[in-house]
């Protein structure tokens, strides 16, 4: 969806209303920011119903 200095907004399969964060302090040190259209794969690390906003931790 789209890349910023602080992470990586992330389009969550299956929920269109979600709005997911792979923030860069939930990201493995050295980490690249995954390029746009990639598919990438993460754990939810907190969420609010009431907006659908997702926080996602990237593996390494």
């Amino acid at each position: 969806m789209g890349r910023q200095r602080f992470g990586v907004f992330i389009r969550v399969e299956g929920i269109p209303n979600a709005v997911a964060l792979a923030e860069i302090t939930a990201m493995p040190r050295g980490m690249e920011l995954p390029p746009l259209g990639a598919h990438v794969e993460g754990t939810v690390i907190d969420h609010a119903h009431h907006n659908h906003q997702v926080k996602i931790r990237l593996p390494v």
